[in-house]
């Protein structure tokens, strides 16, 4: 790749990778044990526990989708690191072409040029 600081990519990934991890760590602490558990205890000490387990169980599941967004995103850091030991950081997967350094910028895991992601988002 040509005319970016590779090891500035690779330190701004290493950085975001800390972050989603701390994230998800605090995501988990928060809710360490089941949702079924959670409901149970709710329903045990509620005379309204029915609105209350609503509550919890959109709660739990906006966790768990944000979980799961977390996850995702360090799957993509990890092969964007993949690709810079690789030398093949910054090279759009679909057309071969270099991605620009705006994108990655704007997002350092990107693995398509924004001509790419749209056609594969159908846009």
């Amino acid at each position: 790749m040509t005319g970016i600081d590779i090891e500035r990519f690779r330190d701004a990934l290493l950085d975001e990778r800390r972050r989603v991890e701390h994230a998800l760590a605090t995501l988990r602490d928060e809710h360490p044990g089941s949702l079924d558990e959670e409901v149970e205890e709710i329903a045990a000490t509620s005379d309204n526990h029915l609105a209350e387990t609503a509550t919890a169980t959109l709660g739990r599941e906006i966790d768990y989708t944000l979980g799961d967004n977390a996850e995702q995103v360090l799957s993509e850091i990890d092969a964007a690191l993949r690709r810079i030991d690789d030398r093949t950081y910054g090279i759009c997967f679909n057309c071969g072409n270099e991605i620009p350094r705006e994108r990655l910028e704007a997002n350092p895991w990107a693995s398509l040029c924004i001509d790419c992601k749209r056609k594969a988002e159908g846009g």
